[in-house]
């Protein structure tokens, strides 16, 4: 998981860190005190799908298709406001069938900006540091929420530090966690809004992730090129990459998207 890491996973040496910190802590533990927490933030094409795909498929044989790896996404399991009770008793009953069947689940919640405030709560039993919660010990669980708030904040100080000459590496968590408190912990339209998960710090990592440069952009490219198969050539490489919006206006520094519309474009191309 390093190595794939530091290899695939363009420009983002505090997810590298924050990721195996948390992972290496909490695998090599036969004894957590409670499970690990982690919280993914930033903007769209940053890799948070990706990091978060990359981390279950080396910790479950089936990557994201074993059983014992359950998705969740506001749009699809949660779309309703008025149905927000009915979805909370399943989703509590849902965690903890599992858990009880596998103590080692693991758990991901997708697009957590856009999730009913109120609804996460009901899985605050399952995340604090209890040794047995409705019969079941579920300290060996893994729970990834992941979410594009937080993002216009991450880009606005990872911005306003590059104007200052601070090195992209030398940017800390230190740097970036009051603007990412602000936005998705205090925000009202946030699924995190006014959450006992926040106010009793269940979340033992929150994992930002940096806007992506043109020169990240281009590594994504000659990545997504091999992956199909295709010839790697430089101009392609500098076509796709420049064909991508980047912001702001005056110095368009970093993608709007990310790596995300990188392997449509490339279509274009072959």
């Amino acid at each position: 998981l390093e190595f794939d890491l530091a290899t695939n996973l363009v420009g983002q040496p505090l997810v590298r860190q924050q990721v195996m910190k948390g992972v290496r802590e909490f695998l090599e533990n036969p004894n957590p005190v409670k499970p690990l927490v982690m919280s993914f933030h930033g903007s769209t094409g940053t890799g948070k799908t990706y990091v978060s795909s990359m981390l279950i498929r080396y910790l479950f044989q089936r990557g994201l298709q074993s059983p014992y790896v359950h998705h969740f996404s506001p749009i699809v399991h949660f779309p309703h406001a008025e149905q927000i009770e009915q979805y909370k008793e399943s989703l509590k009953r849902w965690i903890q069938g599992n858990l009880t069947n596998c103590g080692r689940s693991a758990f991901l919640f997708d697009e957590m900006d856009k999730m009913h405030p109120g609804l996460i709560d009901v899985i605050i039993p399952f995340l604090g540091p209890s040794w047995v919660v409705y019969g079941t010990n579920y300290r060996k669980a893994i729970f990834i929420f992941i979410s594009n708030a937080g993002g216009e904040q991450i880009n606005n100080v990872t911005l306003a530090l590059w104007r200052a000459r601070k090195d992209r590496e030398e940017i800390s968590l230190q740097d970036l966690e009051p603007a990412i408190s602000k936005a998705v912990f205090e925000n009202p339209q946030s699924g995190f809004w006014k959450s006992g998960i926040i106010n009793e710090h269940l979340i033992d990592f929150v994992v930002p992730f940096l806007p992506l440069k043109h020169y990240h952009v281009k590594q994504c490219v000659i990545s997504e090129l091999v992956q199909q198969g295709l010839e790697v050539r430089p101009g392609v490489v500098q076509e796709v990459a420049d064909s991508i919006p980047y912001f702001p206006e005056e110095e368009k520094l970093f993608s709007s998207t990310g790596c995300k519309t990188v392997a449509s474009r490339i279509s274009f191309f072959f």
